[in-house]
């Protein structure tokens, strides 16, 4: 089974100059947790609800003055359609991510969410594991 059979390929997603408040305001409108930052046909980054709340509102910035480029999560793990989904899943384990933008001749084609996975019978296992890895803290916050 491969990544394609299971990614959505209707995907949102913005550059690096849109505004924040245009990035949140897709999220809602797709009700979606997190938008790839593409710069021509390049992935560059990727910005979650958790990127907007961390490094714009809890750092007491004007989010009408803020960019994607601003609090994008760079250095973005992906993934190839063709590659094997039990592979995608130990990436999204070892990288503690619950979406992984699918990208094919350095081109974003689709999205593959932990939910993607989980959704199929055969892979629940993978997806309850790699669920499982990514929820683990990676520091003490006391």
């Amino acid at each position: 089974m491969k990544v394609k059979d299971f990614m959505t390929t209707n995907v949102a997603f913005v550059n690096p100059t849109t505004p924040i408040v245009e990035v949140a305001k897709i999220m809602k409108q797709r009700n979606i947790g997190s938008v790839p930052v593409v710069d021509g046909d390049r992935v560059v980054g990727i910005v979650t609800d958790r990127d907007i709340v961390l490094r714009d509102i809890a750092m007491g910035k004007n989010p009408e003055n803020v960019t994607a480029k601003d609090v994008m999560t760079m250095g973005v793990a992906t993934a190839n359609p063709n590659m094997d989904i039990h592979d995608a899943s130990r990436l999204m384990a070892e990288k503690q991510i619950r979406r992984l933008p699918v990208v094919e001749n350095n081109r974003l084609v689709g999205m593959l969410a932990i939910g993607d996975i989980a959704v199929e019978t055969r892979l629940s296992d993978d997806a309850g594991e790699a669920l499982s890895d990514i929820s683990k803290p990676t520091h003490t916050l006391y």
